[in-house]
Order: C-alpha cells, then structure tokens, then sequence
C-alpha cells in the first residue's frame, strides 16, 4: 500500500486570514469614510455643532421660562441651567452668556437667556409653561430627555472629538432627567 504523499507545504496566507483581513480592512475603511475627519466631511460636523449650540441655547431658555413662570424652583434649576449653558459654549455658542450668580432675580434670568438664545427662533415663552409646578419640571424633563435622544443619534454621524462631546453632553441630559423627575417626584 502507497503512502499518501505529504503535504503541501503552504507557501502564503490561509483562505481565513486573507478574509479576515478583508473584512477588518472593509471595517476601518467604513468608520473612516463616514467619520467627517476629512475636508469633505467638515461642513456636516459643523452643522452638528452649531444645531447642538442652537439646541442648548434653546433649552437654556426653557429653563429661563420656567424660572420666570415660578420663581420658587430658581434655586433648583439654576445648576442645571448653568450646566446647559456650558454646554452651549462647549459647542462654540453662547459664548456672551453667563448663567445668573446665585443673587439674581428670575427676571435677570429671562433677560440672561435672550442674549444666550438670540439666534434660537423657537424659545419657550413663560406663558407657554405650565401652570402647576411638577408638570414645569415635567415639561423640563422631557426637553431633556428629547435632546439627550436626538444627541444620542447624531452620534452616529458625528466625527471622533465632536462625537465624545455629544456623548457627554448627552449623558448630562440623561442625568438633568433624573434630578429633574426625582425634583417632580419629591413635590
């Protein structure tokens, strides 16, 4: 009986690894396409940043209306405020504004959030806030929360630097959220 003859010495990569390969080069070049890092992809990340600006000005101003609607939750809501209002500067605006020192009136408030929300075109009047305290806290929450979400999803064509700003600013949001119905559930 013949002896099988021996094997093939293999001369270059295993089908496997040339797949794998492909793939993970298939992978960094789909990440990096779409990342935004290059010339072509600038514009875009530019007008995340300016909407996510626009975003925390705007909500600066709900909180203003709020403020201005009942003033006994001023105290409550002005590090949450503050907080937004630095958010805003992190994207590059409001950089006029300044959140109200602790002696403010809610009035310097509202006067506060004009200049922090002049480019904002939808702001919250203090008449559009409700009337009962826990359902402003409410409306205040879900502000939030709607922008935690809508920051959440932009992640995904956000690129690298811009993408860990939104990432934290929207897990500030998520936290806004909590102290915010955990303030509405203490009431």
């Amino acid at each position: 009986m013949p002896l099988p003859p021996p094997p093939r010495a293999r001369t270059g990569p295993r089908r496997r690894t040339v797949l794998a390969s492909a793939a993970g080069g298939l992978l960094l070049a789909g990440c990096s396409a779409g990342s935004g890092e290059t010339g072509g992809g600038r514009p875009a990340a530019e007008r995340l940043r300016a909407r996510a600006a626009r975003d925390s000005e705007r909500l600066a101003a709900h909180y203003d209306a709020v403020v201005a609607a009942h003033p006994g939750l001023a105290e409550r809501l002005r590090p949450l405020r503050a907080e937004v209002v630095r958010h805003a500067r992190a994207f590059g605006g409001g950089s006029a504004a300044a959140s109200p020192s602790a002696s403010a009136s809610a009035s310097a408030s509202a006067s506060a959030s004009a200049s922090v929300s002049a480019s904002a075109s939808a702001s919250v009047s203090p008449a559009a806030v409700p009337a009962d305290e826990k359902q402003a806290l409410a409306s205040l929450a879900a502000a939030e929360r709607a922008l935690a979400d809508r920051r959440t999803a932009a992640l995904l064509d956000a690129p690298g630097e811009l993408a860990r700003l939104l990432a934290s600013v929207a897990a500030a949001g998520a936290a806004h959220v909590y102290l915010l119905t955990a303030q509405e559930a203490a009431r």
